[in-house]
């Protein structure tokens, strides 16, 4: 069986917590996404150096190799996308398709030591990225091609719940199959 692609539309963690990670976006001060992401980033580190990494728990779900990748991903969408909310009034986000990310970045064959470097480093950029956003530009406005529409406050805290969410998939994986 292969992976079923997420059609969902997230943007539901913005008005409720995620009852499958606990994530409370609508309580997260977004100057602290920084700080967090670069909390996130030796949890990573130690999901990607695991033996078992590119083993999946499920035929149907992604082992914790491609969840990293997956994230990876995020971080670099992310940044672009917040440049553009810096950068341009009302931002329109274009396209991206997570699954076609997957398949075209072939996620289940990557080097571990790749993507983690890759990953600490993305992560690290748009943990800088947010560091960087001042006070007076929270109120910067961007909107996805779905015409989901976001605040800075709301893209950080929307963001914030993928990397927080998908970290918590993998650290279950690795209790549940330990």
């Amino acid at each position: 069986m292969t992976i079923v692609p997420d059609e969902k539309d997230w943007t539901w963690v913005l008005s409720r917590p995620c009852p499958e990670c606990g994530f409370d976006a609508a309580s997260t001060d977004p100057s602290s996404v920084s700080g967090v992401v670069r909390g996130m980033l030796p949890r990573w580190r130690a999901v990607l150096e695991r033996d078992d990494v590119a083993v999946r728990p499920e035929e149907s779900t992604w082992s914790r190799l491609e969840y990293a990748c997956h994230v990876r991903d995020v971080y670099g969408v992310f940044d672009e996308r917040l440049k553009l909310m810096l950068t341009q009034d009302d931002a329109i986000f274009a396209d991206w398709d997570q699954d076609r990310a997957a398949i075209d970045g072939d996620y289940a064959n990557q080097d571990p030591a790749k993507i983690t470097e890759e990953l600490i480093s993305r992560g690290e950029s748009i943990a800088d990225a947010f560091a960087a956003v001042e006070r007076s530009q929270w109120g910067r406005t961007g909107m996805r091609s779905n015409g989901s529409a976001f605040t800075m406050v709301t893209f950080a805290q929307y963001f914030l719940h993928d990397g927080v969410h998908h970290l918590h998939d993998v650290e279950s994986q690795s209790a549940a199959t330990s």
